[in-house]
This record gives C-alpha cells, structure tokens and sequence, in this order.
C-alpha cells in the first residue's frame, strides 16, 4: 500500500527572469533557459524551495547519519549546506586554485556551474534529537521514526536517518554534481545511510506525466499558488504544540515503493483502472468514458455512494473519500519521483516509485495512509523504506542559515 496515493504532484508555476531586453517572446525563452540549464529558482525566503516548485525532471534523495562530534560542529555542518546549496542553486565560477592544488570543481557541468533549476531540500528525521546535541526538548510536536503499515517491508539499509537531502534540478549531471560537492564539503560531519534516485517521464502524450504502471501520476493538489491553501495544508504555522523554530517548515515523507509490474501487467486493464480509480488513457476519473477526457476533471463520489463506478477500495477513493469525517486526512502536497534500480537476486526487476508528499501535520498523512491498508493495490505494490521527516524552514538572507533558530 504505496503512500497516501502513488504520486499527484505539484502544479505551480515556477518564477521565470524576463527575457533578455524585453524584447524575445516569454514562453521561448524560459524554454531555452531551461534547455541551456540557465534558469535558477530563488534559494533565499521564507520557505525552502524544492516544495511548491514544481517537480523537475531528475532528483536524488539521501539520507545521512549526521556524525558531527558536539553542537557547535553540527552548526559548522549546517552552514557549511547553506553555503554550498546558496551557490549550487545560483551558479557562478568555481574559485581558482594555485598550481598544484585540487580543483575547486569537477568541471562536470563545465566552466561555469550552472543553476539548472537546482534545489536542495534539507530535512531532518527524529533521530537527530536524541541526546547528542541537546536538541531533544526542540524536537517537531509529531515527528517520529517511520513505523511499518500492515503490508510494509520495511528494508532498515534504506529507511530513517538523522537527515534528509532532496535534490532536483532538470538535468541528471546537475543533481549529481551538485551531490558529489556537498558530500566533499561535508565529508567528517555525515554520512551517507541510503540513497534513491528519482525521475520524472515527459507527458504521454498530453497533461500529467505517467508513473510504471502507466497511470498518470501527479493530479490532486494543494494550489501551491495559493497561499492559504498552502498556510492551511502545508506550512507549520507558529505557535503550540509546534516549537517556534518550526513555523515556515512542513512535514516530509518519503516512501520508496517497489511496483511488482510482472503481476500488475497481467491485469486486465479494465480491472486496472477499477484498482486505481481512474480511466488509463485519459487520467480522467472512471465517470469519464471518452479517451479525449481531460486528466484534471476531479473525482465526484457524491452520486456513487456504494461504489459502482468508482470502487471503494480504489487506490483514489480511498486516499480522498470525500466524507465529512475523513476531510481533514485528504489534503496533502505530493512531490514524487519514479526510480529504476538494479534487479533483485532473483532477476525480477526493482522499479516503483519514490513517493514524496509534505503536509502541516505528519498525522494527516498517517491517517491517509491506514486508510489505504485495504486498497485493491495492495498485491502489485511492495513498500521498501523511506522515513518520516521535518523540512527545515527557509534561509531568511546570506546571513541566515538551515536550522539557525533550532540551534541557536
């Protein structure tokens, strides 16, 4: 049972600078920027970036285990990402070196490091408030170490850790070179626990892009334009039982679902739709016959009640029941990503789903997630890891750094 829903990501519109003199028509050259890796999203304000930024093509996911020997090396780590993330994102020229020294850069993107519509995403899981840098009676009000759901098997080499790095960006060598500066700068203060990388297919042929198995992958949201919804569903807003340090950060899960496609492309597609809730062709929900439906028409149960056109038990329904008493437990910010890994020993392949959603309260997303115990998804779907963690609030100014008012 994948996570609150397999994917539905963002849909906001990313900030754009003008075209050079005014003068070049908009859409053309957002789309050479980010063709040429030129365009950057803002990495100063309130909120981290990497959230309601629409989802890039490539992304890499890692958790560490923070090794910083005392409280005051763990504010060196924290800066030392703030700085890093600050130019990766921005991009600019690598400092010179004298003779003989080792190069400040990997010259993997080039002369210049490109911004690439790069972000860096910093969250911290529960084990970074245990007692070894006091931070303990800080901790976030819900914030816990990931627990199986009845059908999870939890692998422990690529669940939890103390924290948690997002990185996107629209190229793959972006996010890697990005991943291979900061693991160099950060050597001595943590240390890689897992690792996933995550991608994301082109519309086919139109609309919301597709997951594995076929389905399209990104279409119920919070309007991340909005900031009430986001204020509502999303940001921590100050004040109890939240610590003040919090307001401005949100709750993030990760779930890496393995989709067990041999069984699942064997399924008629009839019964595959009936299982997901939506038609396959279109996107559109099951009401919606023709193949041409678009896939933003929202699901209506209202005139469904026993489930005869939209099961139950579908993957959707149960996500969303759309009942007074689940509607509090409906809303969540999904952000996921596919991923492709080396096959298992037995040669069965190991591709799914990096399932990533941020929401106000990590309870909504709990509650969403028992809910979809008993969803007919349940056979074709094998959760492997991920964790539970809390995405710092963003860094205010170059004075300002991650986690600044958590350790100071």
């Amino acid at each position: 049972m994948a996570a609150g829903a397999l994917g539905e990501s963002a849909e906001a519109a990313t900030p754009s600078p003008p075209p050079p003199g005014g003068g070049s028509n908009q859409d053309d050259y957002n789309l050479e920027a980010t063709r040429d890796g030129q365009r950057s999203v803002p990495f100063y304000g309130q909120y981290q970036a990497g959230i309601a930024t629409p989802p890039q093509t490539a992304s890499t996911f890692l958790a560490f285990d923070v090794t910083a020997g005392n409280r005051g090396e763990l504010i060196q780590l924290f800066q030392t990402l703030t700085a890093r993330a600050a130019f990766l994102t921005a991009g600019g020229t690598p400092p010179a070196v004298p003779p003989g020294a080792p190069p400040s850069d990997d010259r993997l993107l080039g002369p210049t490091v490109l911004p690439d519509d790069l972000t860096v995403t910093v969250a911290l899981g529960a084990s970074l408030f245990d007692g070894r840098y006091g931070l303990g009676p800080a901790k976030p009000a819900q914030l816990e170490t990931m627990k199986a759901f009845a059908h999870d098997n939890l692998d422990p080499a690529i669940s939890d850790g103390d924290l948690l790095l997002q990185l996107c960006g629209s190229h793959r060598d972006t996010v890697g070179h990005a991943m291979l500066d900061i693991l160099a700068h950060t050597a001595g203060s943590m240390r890689i626990r897992w690792r996933i990388d995550g991608f994301r297919f082109p519309p086919r042929p139109v609309g919301i892009p597709r997951d594995w198995m076929g389905f399209k992958d990104g279409i119920t949201n919070p309007n991340t334009a909005d900031p009430t919804d986001m204020n509502q569903q999303v940001w921590v807003q100050p004040g109890p039982p939240e610590p003040a340090w919090t307001a401005g950060g949100t709750y993030q899960v990760l779930r890496i679902i393995r989709m067990l496609l041999d069984q699942w492309n064997v399924v008629p597609v009839e019964e595959q739709e009936r299982i997901f809730g939506r038609r396959k062709i279109s996107g559109a929900p099951m009401y919606a016959t023709s193949p041409d439906a678009p896939d933003t028409l929202d699901p209506i149960y209202t005139n469904d009640p026993q489930g005869l056109v939209t099961p139950l038990n579908c993957h959707i329904r149960l996500a969303n029941p759309q009942t007074p008493q689940t509607a509090a437990t409906s809303n969540i910010l999904r952000r996921s990503f596919q991923y492709d890994r080396s096959p298992d020993p037995a040669g069965n392949p190991d591709m799914g789903h990096a399932f990533c959603c941020f929401q106000q309260q990590l309870s909504t997303y709990i509650a969403m997630q028992t809910r979809l115990e008993n969803e007919m998804l349940v056979p074709y779907i094998s959760p492997i890891g991920g964790g539970y963690f809390f995405a710092l609030p963003g860094v205010q100014n170059p004075q300002d750094y991650y986690a600044r008012t958590l350790l100071t």
